[in-house]
């Protein structure tokens, strides 16, 4: 008598098929950069309090969020390297307990040079937790539900954006400005409780574990065919980086400032924002599997360069426009991230991998930076909402960068 197995063909189908160890993965990663995304939005949310605080220029105001990213390339980089030679569930709990520590710190700072030097290594663990919870997971996929596996791991940055605005809501409407930005940062100690579950439940992939260390290096990833890879992989992440952090960094002030809200009424607006991001990610990584990842990328830079210049330039006196106009620009923002993890995972072989994907993911977030920046400089000429407008230029990198790079859906690591 012979036994036929049916295949698991069910709406979780992808979660199922990571076995009990990878979804504990999931889990673990999901957490990471869930709660990663909280501490990286406490300093946009509170952007308005601590410039007054401090009396911040805009460009100073600016240059907080771009030392964050500028140390996040470091943190990633060497984050990449760490997953490679020590395992990525190590790496993991390194780098969460790196940007929860600084987070905190942030909120003790007594001066603007304080809280620069603190912000900025806060960016060392929040480079490096992507680079070590997106391949923990996608080492665990099945090719064909890679996209959407990474992608809900992509998804918990909307989720721990979502817990920021609501905290940050409360704690706006209860304390002084003077005081609530300070305790935003000592929120920041949340991720410390996942350290516990990880380093008890994840492992790394069986697959991975088997590998003879040491692993990659730096060097190699410049080395032969990688090194297109390398330039062009860094290069889409720096277009995809520069459009949305211009948008992190300075849409709540651009809502405050630009369009006259209050931080309760500002919290409305991005409610509308964030909906729509953690529907981009979700949706962005089922089109990456059915679509590929390459015409998802182009699909959603163009569609979030297009979704800027309108939700910056609608005239004043449209402000309902502006907050429903904010659904669509969630979601493509964050639709295009969907395919990163897999993407990128899938264009380095096992013993790079790491290093590569940290490498590029947060060289190009460094590069990034410089738009944001670009807005603090410039708003005081331009506006702010302006200024914003070289956040939808930086999409156009990305398109180009595709050009060079292969198309890998349904590619098996290797």
């Amino acid at each position: 008598m012979s036994m036929t197995t049916t295949e698991d063909t069910g709406r979780f189908a992808w979660f199922r098929s990571l076995g009990q160890k990878g979804r504990r993965a999931f889990v673990g990663a999901f957490g990471g950069y869930g709660l990663d995304s909280y501490d990286y939005w406490v300093l946009p949310l509170s952007l308005v309090a601590i410039s007054g605080y401090f009396g911040l220029t805009k460009a100073e105001a600016g240059l907080l969020g771009t030392s964050t990213l500028l140390m996040s390339a470091i943190g990633g980089a060497v984050a990449g390297v760490m997953a490679d030679r020590f395992g990525r569930s190590k790496t993991l709990v390194i780098t969460v307990a790196a940007y929860a520590f600084f987070t905190v710190l942030c909120g003790f700072a007594t001066s603007y040079e304080t809280l620069l030097i603190f912000r900025g290594l806060q960016g060392l663990g929040f480079g490096g937790e992507w680079a070590a919870g997106a391949i923990l997971v996608a080492e665990y996929c099945k090719p064909k539900y890679r996209g959407r596996t990474v992608a809900f791991i992509q998804s918990a940055w909307a989720v721990g954006w979502g817990l920021a605005v609501i905290v940050n809501t409360l704690v706006a409407s209860l304390a002084d400005p003077s005081w609530s930005w300070r305790i935003m940062f000592w929120t920041g100690a949340l991720p410390a409780i996942l350290i516990f579950y990880v380093r008890r439940n994840v492992d790394d992939a069986p697959a991975v574990e088997a590998q003879p260390k040491p692993r990659g290096t730096f060097p190699k990833i410049f080395q032969g065919p990688m090194l297109k890879t390398t330039l062009f992989a860094s290069l889409l992440a720096t277009g995809v980086q520069g459009g949305y952090y211009t948008l992190a960094q300075w849409l709540p002030a651009f809502l405050q400032t630009g369009r006259h809200l209050t931080i309760i009424g500002t919290g409305g607006y991005l409610a509308f924002l964030i909906t729509g991001a953690w529907i981009g990610y979700v949706s962005g990584g089922y089109l990456t599997d059915y679509l590929g990842r390459k015409k998802t990328f182009v699909l959603f830079a163009v569609a979030s360069a297009l979704l800027i210049v309108a939700y910056t330039q609608i005239p004043n006196g449209a402000n309902t426009l502006v907050m429903f106009l904010g659904f669509p620009l969630g979601f493509c923002m964050s639709a295009i991230f969907s395919g990163f993890g897999s993407y990128l995972s899938e264009l380095y072989p096992t013993q790079l991998r790491g290093t590569g994907q940290g490498f590029t993911y947060n060289l190009g977030r460094a590069f990034g930076a410089v738009f944001p920046g670009l807005v603090g400089f410039m708003a005081d000429r331009l506006g702010i909402g302006g200024a914003m407008l070289f956040g939808a230029a930086a999409y156009g990198i990305a398109v180009v960068a595709l050009i060079w790079l292969p198309e890998t859906v349904n590619k098996e690591l290797e």
